[in-house]
């Protein structure tokens, strides 16, 4: 990668990257398990709205209505919206690293993630993701969701630059393939020692 632009940008994926994922297949099995529900019912009902949730299209409360609430319940929202936000938790490795490439290079770091906005606002502030990102193309804000090639053309309008000089880590082969065909430096995370390195073969290091 000798002959590479200068990275100016990084663009990152949230959930598998900087934190877990907000609310997967594993969370999900757990609220089956902990508030006792049909667990075919709701995968079935969690498809077929959740990515009208994560586009901006739906609030929280109108997911969980037509996904958990759609009956008469137990619990109450506000428990299962608490169990939601609780499923968290922070890779402090990758959050530290971006911190240091951030101060070390002066770059720009946009969050570009597929995130229904209450969780996504959650985990931004919960975890202190400000204190380093500069701005956010979340599907919840913007209305595409990834893998459709508008969600890094808006990036790269909001951010001005070039693909070339950006790095993007994304822990999904997928969006990292959709990426690089707009000429976007995508790289594929899978762990911290494995990204360091990868991130070194574009001069970026500590």
């Amino acid at each position: 990668m000798e002959n590479h632009a200068k990275i100016s940008t990084l663009f990152l994926d949230i959930g598998g990257v900087l934190l877990t994922n907000g609310w997967d297949r594993a969370a999900r099995k757990l609220a089956v398990q902990t508030f006792g529900l049909d667990a075919l019912e709701t995968e079935e009902r969690h498809h077929l709205t959740f990515d009208t949730y994560e586009e901006g299209k739906l609030t929280l409360d109108e997911y969980l209505s037509r996904v958990v609430f759609y009956e008469e319940r137990s619990f109450t929202r506000q428990q299962f919206r608490e169990f939601m936000f609780a499923q968290s938790a922070p890779f402090p490795e990758m959050l530290e690293l971006v911190t240091q490439l951030k101060a070390k290079y002066r770059l720009k770091i946009a969050i570009v993630n597929n995130e229904g906005r209450e969780l996504n606002e959650h985990r931004i502030h919960h975890f202190n993701i400000s204190n380093f990102v500069d701005f956010y193309i979340s599907s919840c804000f913007v209305h595409f969701r990834k893998p459709d090639a508008d969600i890094y053309k808006i990036a790269l309008d909001i951010a001005q630059v070039r693909p070339e000089e950006v790095v993007y880590l994304e822990d999904r082969s997928m969006f990292v393939d959709v990426a690089n065909g707009l000429g976007i430096n995508g790289l594929c995370h899978t762990d911290y020692e494995s990204t360091v390195k990868k991130l070194a073969a574009y001069g970026l290091t500590l």
